[in-house]
């Protein structure tokens, strides 16, 4: 097993984290490298969600907000096992909106994947942002030493990109990234990260306040509650 801290972040106690959830009887247990728990205390917090990627009804009145990392292995298997639960239960019902928002701390590729992904979402739009996410995630390596590796290099993510976009807009893409042109979005989100004290990925807030339930039962609640402004 190996650490999804770097040295930086070491100091910080900040973790990937597992996720527990009991769906149906069939318990979904991401537990994938190193994993140090954070504090289980609540945190609350204001977002602003302009200019934040999104999906559901933007009429929603629950505000799901992942906060992940695209080289943490758990916020893969969240992606691939998890997100589709809560799209279809919360979002596609009209529920709730769900925004991704970035928490890059594993290694340099964590950052520059979230700063690409932004000028992404910037650039080309929100669908196009969310088949990008989607796929970098599939991309990932299944082996854990690739977190300290300097895997999504600048040349991955580009060529990454053309397999859901056209390679004009991939060009129009990175020009904008090498000048930076998404960096306000990128240290918006990273802002919430040091504002909230959030010191691990996938970490979960609904309207403002932070998932510390481990079930789905328990999210259900909490959205149900978040609609009705309780």
């Amino acid at each position: 097993m190996t650490k999804t801290k770097n040295h930086k972040e070491r100091k910080k106690n900040s973790s990937s984290a597992n996720l527990v959830f009991w769906v149906g009887g069939i318990v979904i247990i991401c537990i994938i490298g190193f994993i140090v728990l954070g504090s289980r205390q609540q945190k609350e917090g204001t977002f602003d969600y302009k200019n934040e990627p999104f999906i559901g009804d933007k009429a929603a009145k629950v505000n799901i907000v992942e906060f992940g990392d695209y080289k943490c292995p758990v916020c893969k298997n969240f992606n691939q096992d998890f997100f589709p639960i809560i799209k279809k239960k919360f979002v596609d019902s009209g529920q709730a909106k769900f925004y991704f928002m970035n928490y890059a701390f594993i290694n340099v590729d964590s950052k520059r994947a979230a700063k690409f992904a932004e000028t992404v979402y910037k650039e080309l739009g929100n669908d196009t942002f969310w088949k990008f996410h989607h796929l970098l995630y599939e991309k990932q390596p299944d082996d854990p030493k690739y977190e300290k590796m300097d895997y999504f290099t600048d040349s991955f993510l580009e060529k990454t990109l053309t397999e859901v976009a056209s390679k004009k807009d991939a060009e129009k893409v990175m020009d904008a990234y090498n000048n930076s042109e998404a960096l306000d979005y990128y240290d918006k989100d990273m802002n919430y990260v040091k504002k909230l004290k959030i010191n691990s990925t996938p970490t979960i807030f609904v309207n403002g306040k932070q998932f510390t339930g481990r079930t789905l039962d328990d999210l259900t609640e909490m959205v149900n509650k978040a609609e009705k402004g309780s």
